[in-house]
């Protein structure tokens, strides 16, 4: 067969193939005909497939393409390559190796690692699209989508730590708790063992608060920053947490971002455990810290 008569690209990888995939793709998206076939063959490990994948190249392969971290894999598809007269290109080997040089490292020649990379990626991006769109009580038709449900009242920290969430790849919701009005039906059909809530100190509070308002250049005076106001706002959440006694209350005075986030974190699993072992709920969490004025 002819050169002219070449219209495949074979892609070869030793794992899913989707991101030497994608570079082809984005590499054809160049040439205004991007006529050519992508041949994708997934997870190829051993060196009869690779004779097998290159005798076929031989026949229509315009160019191979492979992502193969195994040495002698690699070195058997370019050794191929010669055999057969196919054009190749390894966009990994050639960095993996500079890597190598510069780092003063082997590498690990593990299968699957770029893709696991990719996966985490995407994972992170999704769960930040997500808490985004369901900050501070927005879209709640939406909340038993999340692995994770925030309640609590203004200023505990909601919204910074379900964004720190997100940046772990967990999709965090949060719903504000505001005096006097009731909750969305939607967050009491989530699993509650995904529902965690937050609470604070008074003292902590008023002074977090009458930062925000001087922020705002707003007056001290208004009841957001009034302490007898904070005080009706706290037992307002208290009582909501007593009347759902399967969320854990999580106490964030004197707490970093990070440590809410692990705590949150670390029950989530384990609550998860439990309820994967049939323990149920219960003896797990109640509150990490006394409600104090």
């Amino acid at each position: 067969m002819s050169g002219a008569d070449r219209d495949a690209i074979h892609v070869i990888s030793d794992s899913t193939g989707e991101t030497a995939e994608r570079v082809v793709r984005s590499a054809l998206a160049q040439f205004a005909t991007g006529s050519a076939r992508i041949v994708k063959h997934s997870r190829v490990r051993e060196v009869a497939d690779l004779q097998a994948i290159f005798r076929t190249a031989e026949e229509d392969g315009l160019l191979v393409v492979y992502t193969l971290v195994n040495p002698e894999l690699r070195d058997a598809a370019m050794h191929m390559a010669v055999e057969h007269t196919v054009e190749c290109i390894d966009p990994l080997g050639g960095m993996v190796a500079k890597l190598g040089t510069l780092l003063g490292e082997q590498p690990e020649g593990r299968p699957g690692a770029l893709q696991s990379l990719d996966e985490a990626y995407f994972k992170r991006i999704e769960a930040v699209e997500f808490t985004v769109k369901h900050d501070d009580g927005q879209m709640p038709q939406g909340l038993r989508k999340a692995d994770v449900v925030i309640v609590g009242i203004s200023r505990t920290s909601k919204t910074p730590v379900c964004t720190y969430l997100a940046q772990k790849g967990i999709r965090a919701a949060n719903v504000p708790i505001v005096l006097g009005i009731p909750l969305p039906r939607e967050l009491f059909e989530v699993d509650p063992s995904r529902v965690f809530a937050l609470t604070i100190n008074v003292a902590s509070l008023v002074r977090i608060r009458r930062a925000r308002l001087k922020q705002l250049n707003m007056s001290p005076d208004s009841d957001y920053g009034m302490r007898e106001h904070i005080i009706k706002e706290l037992k307002y959440a208290r009582e909501i947490f007593r009347e759902n006694p399967a969320w854990p209350v999580v106490d964030v005075s004197q707490k970093a971002l990070e440590e809410t986030s692990s705590i949150i974190t670390w029950m989530r699993d384990e609550r998860a455990a439990a309820a994967a072992a049939g323990e149920g709920l219960s003896g797990l969490d109640r509150f990490s810290g006394p409600y104090s004025e």
